[in-house]
């Protein structure tokens, strides 16, 4: 298999590794739609489908690409626009993964681009192939508001606020991921958790630091904090391994659903950690036995 399929691989993975983790409070899952009335596993897996092509295309990109790495960017949106469009036609119109295509295909160009310098693999050394693909991202997505009025939610949560939502994540190399996600994740793996049950702690503890525009888009900063806090309060309780946690997190996803709150960005967050684990941990990564 050659690099870029072996890449694109990983991502994909952890993709459909996140959408398949239950139960995960206001999100779609095997067993619930959480918040969302137009959209279930079923769809999510229609649209991984569509997009899975995309990941292996930008490690390609990544691997080829023989300019400055914030060159590279311009090439990773062409391919990116046109499995946005795969991703809305197979969806009829349903945003299902907007954000981790996005996400996934620029961390899977930085894998590339590692690979082709011969550089290790390493959170640190995919974070910062990340920051100099996006340096200077948002600044040079945002000028357009200079000279017209907002046109997007992110947009307008950027003027008001400036919250950077993914773009941000993106131009400094994943820091929720490095610094929240994966430590928790590897945590949870020592701890002997399943991998079901470890992905649960990892996204609690994303939940719980995350300033989740899918969250303020359906329900402001009241429902952000409130997430947050929840979320905190129960990774502090130990998360899977308390022994009411079920209840907690039961009680927690009711609460999303009467709120209609969804945290999709911490979803996406919680499946580029896996891929960066995927990507540094191959071994690990060749079965993964659950037990559930």
């Amino acid at each position: 298999m050659s690099a870029a399929k072996w890449i694109g691989e990983c991502v994909l993975k952890a993709i459909l590794m996140e959408a398949c983790t239950w139960p995960k409070p206001g999100l779609v899952t095997p067993i619930s739609q959480g918040a969302h009335a137009d959209m279930d596993i079923w769809l999510f897996m229609t649209s991984s489908t569509a997009i899975a092509p995309c990941f292996y295309r930008c490690a390609q990109l990544g691997e080829d690409h023989q300019g400055s790495p914030q060159s590279l960017l311009q090439a990773l949106r062409v391919t990116g626009i046109h499995y946005e469009k795969r991703l809305l036609q197979s969806t009829n119109q349903v945003n299902t993964q907007r954000g981790i295509l996005f996400a996934g295909s620029l961390l899977a160009a930085a894998a590339g681009r590692l690979h082709s310098r011969r550089d290790v693999m390493t959170y640190d050394t995919l974070s910062h192939s990340v920051k100099a693909i996006c340096q200077d991202l948002c600044r040079r997505d945002f000028s357009a508001l200079d000279l017209r009025p907002p046109q997007t939610y992110g947009e307008k949560l950027y003027l008001s606020h400036g919250i950077t939502g993914v773009r941000g994540e993106a131009e400094n190399g994943f820091p929720l991921v490095c610094n929240i996600g994966l430590p928790a994740l590897h945590q949870a793996l020592e701890a002997g958790l399943s991998w079901r049950e470890a992905l649960v702690d990892t996204l609690l503890s994303l939940m719980a630091q995350c300033d989740d525009t899918t969250v303020l888009s359906r329900g402001g900063f009241a429902a952000l904090a409130e997430i947050k806090s929840r979320a905190g309060h129960l990774v502090a309780l130990g998360g899977m391994r308390h022994p009411d946690i079920d209840k907690a997190l039961g009680d927690f996803n009711a609460w999303c659903l009467a709120q209609w709150v969804s945290p999709g960005g911490s979803a996406d967050l919680l499946a580029l950690c896996l891929a960066m684990y995927f990507l540094c941990h191959p071994s690990d990564g060749e079965i993964i036995k659950e037990t559930i």
